[in-house]
């Protein structure tokens, strides 16, 4: 896969496309995966709090809109 790379420079409102060096294509690469585990990691940890929720108003035995109605 080729990387591009565009630097636009304001004072000399000129661009320019580069093709990626190997140091900023293994940068890339690596903030890629770091992103993708911080979303599995959010999904992972908003799958738990749901489960727990749940959990609580069944030991409770009230619906979600009950205790919203119980909270406001």
């Amino acid at each position: 896969m080729t990387y591009k790379i565009t630097e636009y420079f304001a004072l000399a409102n000129e661009t320019i496309e580069r093709d990626a060096t190997v140091d900023e294509i293994l940068q890339i690469e690596k903030d890629a995966q770091e992103e993708a585990k911080r979303k599995a990691d959010a999904i992972a940890e908003a799958k738990s709090k749901a489960t727990a929720k749940a959990a609580l108003l069944d030991r409770l035995g009230i619906t979600a809109d009950e205790a919203k109605l119980l909270l406001s």
